[in-house]
């Protein structure tokens, strides 16, 4: 079975994470080492909590550069929700206010790219649970993979690019859509590391 490390930096929701990935058949190791970052045969960055600090401790325990290593090796990453949104430059959480879009709740996926590995075996809109505040724009609009349409805005989902897939919503609380995103990405991992 592939390895799959989860990286823990004291902000993210490992336990849910790492018993939806067990449960498609992946052994999970959570770590903060980089060396064992770069023996996974993929790695999975959750995170629940804020920009900075997350950033904050992933710099302090020397983190960032072996995470960044791990995407340009070409071996399967998936971010979750702040593991998302920390992939992204900068953050403008806590510089401006009344701009957050409380978000929690189920709401429907619209895929941007419905040919994703991770929408397989999906119905044509499910709905996945979100917690967030904040969301991604990227200035890439084509790395979008999903959006969800949030009162009157639309709102970054997940995005994709070669090995590299990351989510807003949390697929270990998403119920059975959810449980078979994390299954496609265990069948990502299992098709790469057989190459």
């Amino acid at each position: 079975m592939p390895v799959i490390a989860v990286v823990d930096y004291d902000m993210g929701n490992l336990h849910s994470a790492c018993k939806g990935l067990e449960n498609a058949g992946a052994t999970t190791q959570v770590t903060d080492s980089p060396a064992d970052i770069e023996r996974a045969d993929a790695v999975v960055l959750p995170g629940v909590g804020a920009f900075d600090p997350a950033v904050q401790h992933l710099r302090s325990r020397g983190l960032e550069e072996p995470i960044k290593q791990a995407i340009a090796s070409g071996k399967p990453f998936l971010g979750i929700c702040l593991g998302l949104q920390i992939l992204f430059e900068g953050s403008e959480e806590g510089t401006e206010p009344g701009i957050t879009i409380p978000h929690m709740g189920w709401n429907q996926l619209e895929f941007t790219q419905p040919d994703c590995p991770l929408w397989q075996h999906l119905s044509n809109t499910p709905h996945v649970y979100f917690v967030h505040s904040y969301y991604v724009d990227p200035v890439d609009p084509s790395i979008r993979a999903a959006t969800v349409t949030h009162g009157s805005q639309t709102v970054t989902a997940a995005i994709t690019r070669d090995n590299l897939m990351a989510v807003q919503f949390h697929p270990e609380k998403s119920s059975t859509a959810g449980l078979q995103i994390l299954s496609n990405f265990v069948t990502q991992v299992k098709s790469a590391a057989l190459v």
